[in-house]
């Protein structure tokens, strides 16, 4: 395996070595390594990527730089966990608080936030973030590296969560405002854009939507990073009532697009990645 240069294939071809990429998580799916072997077939990449099942976060940090595995994606609960192994941090990534992509330049680790950029650039596909008005639903780790991104892009943020105290702490990070999430139906009139960061909607936890439908409208833009189901109540209520809804498989794409980006130093074939996810997601 080769695993250490920044870029390109045709060394990786000349030296006729595979470069490993792949995931750490207690429980691994197959949805990353879908999307990014896709992306390297379609460019025909010499690369390979697994998910691998980690129970020890520090020696599977250690033997990343051991057998120069280019780069990882880091699932909960191991986004913290794995920020004292490291040798740098991105300065987003850092002041997450939160690493998901670890890319390892000659035995040197490197710590990234790519969910961030996920949720902004899905986002942006449909909007201009400066000065937009969010209301965020939810205040933990994944609402934290939305926030973050939101705030990046010069969107003002309001986070509306169960524990107002942790809404209080995210939104002072990112200089927002912080409310109740029973406030949100409420709040949701005076703002341009909704993202629902909780497990509300999510099949195996609750179908439900985070808020009524009534209060969804025309003009409204909505994103649920929940994907499983990809069409959640909150995005097919939003789409009934004449919001622009956005699902999260597009937030899921622009985050291992950006993975993809780093470990190749390759612009991601968007089509092929997306077409591969849509395939897992069903």
């Amino acid at each position: 395996m080769h695993g250490c240069t920044s870029s390109t294939a045709p060394l990786s071809q000349a030296l006729g070595r595979l470069t490993l990429c792949g995931s750490m998580s207690r429980h691994p799916v197959t949805t990353g390594a879908a999307m990014h072997l896709a992306g390297y077939r379609a460019l025909g990449l010499d690369f390979t990527y697994i998910p691998f099942a980690v129970t020890d976060v520090e020696g599977a940090t250690r033997g990343m730089r051991a057998l120069g595995i280019r780069g990882l994606g880091v699932s909960m609960p191991y986004k913290q966990a794995v920020i004292p192994l490291l040798d740098e941090l991105d300065p987003v990534a850092e002041r997450i608080g939160a690493v998901n992509t670890i890319v390892n330049d000659d035995g040197r680790l490197r710590g990234h936030n790519t969910d961030w950029i996920g949720a902004v650039r899905a986002l942006e596909e449909v909007t201009q973030l400066r000065g937009a008005r969010v209301l965020l639903l939810g205040a933990g780790g994944a609402a934290r590296a939305v926030a973050f991104g939101l705030a990046e892009r010069g969107a003002h943020v309001t986070v509306a969560n169960r524990d107002l105290e942790k809404a209080r702490q995210l939104a002072a990070a990112v200089g927002g405002a912080a409310a109740p999430l029973d406030d949100a139906a409420a709040l949701a009139h005076d703002h341009g854009v909704l993202v629902n960061t909780t497990s509300l909607g999510m099949a195996e936890v609750d179908p439900r939507s985070p808020v009524p439908e009534e209060v969804l409208r025309e003009g409204l833009l909505v994103m649920d990073i929940v994907y499983k189901p990809m069409i959640t109540e909150l995005v097919a209520a939003a789409r009934r009532r004449g919001a622009t809804a956005v699902h999260g498989g597009r937030m899921l794409l622009h985050q291992a697009a950006e993975q993809f980006r780093l470990y190749t130093g390759r612009e991601p074939p968007l089509d092929a990645m997306d077409e591969a996810l849509r395939a897992q997601l069903g």
